[in-house]
């Protein structure tokens, strides 16, 4: 599965993006799909995750009721609405997936994007 994530970028303090990825070259009806993000210096944190199949989410609690995780399956794509943003959330953010149930452990996700910075400003 290739991953292609885009629609990072500059965002000042309570505003919002919305992050798109892209899979292709594979069949991802089975796969979990999931965000990460990194920010300088800390390790790669899981933000939120979408089972391809039955659309079931589930959320870290620093995004959870400012962040939406959702699928387009014409279209391949997931996306990461981002609401009410604060500069704690940015980071460089990925996106994952792996076969089966949606988990939190980055290295339990096989592939990933090539990842998106988000920048919000106070």
């Amino acid at each position: 599965v290739q991953l292609q994530a885009y629609g990072g970028g500059p965002v000042q303090t309570g505003g919002s993006l919305r992050l798109a990825c892209t899979a292709s070259g594979r069949d991802i009806s089975s796969h979990a799909m999931a965000w990460f993000r990194q920010a300088p210096g800390k390790e790669r944190e899981w933000v939120a995750g979408i089972k391809w199949s039955d659309d079931v989410t589930y959320y870290a609690h620093f995004v959870a009721g400012r962040f939406t995780i959702s699928k387009d399956n014409v279209n391949n794509t997931v996306y990461l609405e981002m609401n009410r943003l604060k500069p704690e959330d940015t980071a460089v953010y990925y996106c994952a997936a792996k076969w089966g149930i949606i988990r939190s452990t980055p290295s339990e996700y096989i592939f990933w994007g090539q990842g998106t910075l988000v920048t919000v400003s106070s």
